[in-house]
């Protein structure tokens, strides 16, 4: 009996940050499409990995109160209630009621992408990534808390212990800013930013459909095209 070809390996790159709402829309609606396309191409192998993009970078380590960051970033509540009008709508459209009412403080990120670097390291980080956009959006968790990252990461699935471990020191610092850093050199210049098998680029929190779309033209490309 003739052995089943290996499946195509198909790797997707996820450029994000855990405080951007339209990354966690875009997760949601990547599912989507990766479902749709898992009954078309069952011989393919789809591998999804998150890489960091601090959106607010020069945030301090203890992070700032969400008013305050609210009014410096879009000039007010009332401003800030209008975009977040049309977030909770998207949001809506994918399962997520977000709660942006329960965030008390802005954090720096560095840390939740070191723990999803950190993460990847054992295997897939879906389960982490889901649980920390939970946490800041539906349950307001403080997410530049170490402590509450490793319990996150335990309810993830992974060892919390060796989370706050890993999170006690330096490790993966410099290599979450190196990576930031490398994908501004990119041109990635927002997020959520999506790389379809290194062939095929898509930009923002794009509908299942256009994902599909980008990912199929992936797949016709040659091999030999990346």
């Amino acid at each position: 009996m003739a052995e089943r070809p290996a499946p195509r390996v198909f790797t997707i790159d996820v450029v994000s940050d855990v405080v951007c709402p339209w990354c966690y829309i875009g997760k949601r609606r990547l599912a989507a499409a990766l479902a749709r396309l898992a009954r078309r191409h069952g011989d393919v192998d789809f591998q999804v990995s998150w890489h960091p993009f601090q959106l607010n970078p020069d945030l301090p380590a203890g992070g700032v109160d969400r008013s305050q960051y609210v009014a410096d970033k879009f000039g007010g509540p009332e401003r800030a209630a209008e975009i977040y009008a049309r977030v909770r709508e998207a949001g809506t459209s994918v399962g997520i009621p977000f709660a942006f009412e329960r965030i008390e403080r802005q954090p720096n990120t560095l840390d939740a992408h070191r723990l999803v670097s950190w993460a990847q390291r054992q295997g897939p980080a879906d389960a982490l990534i889901e649980a920390l956009f939970r946490a800041c959006f539906l349950d307001g968790r403080y997410l530049g808390d170490r402590a509450t990252l490793a319990t996150i990461a335990g309810e993830a699935g992974f060892d919390a212990e060796s989370a706050r471990a890993m999170l006690a020191g330096d490790e993966g610092i410099e290599n979450v800013r190196a990576l930031d850093a490398r994908v501004r050199e990119l041109g990635v210049t927002g997020v959520p930013f999506f790389i379809f098998d290194n062939r095929v680029a898509v930009a923002g929190a794009q509908e299942p459909e256009a994902l599909i779309e980008a990912i199929e033209e992936a797949l016709a490309a040659p091999v030999d095209a990346a």
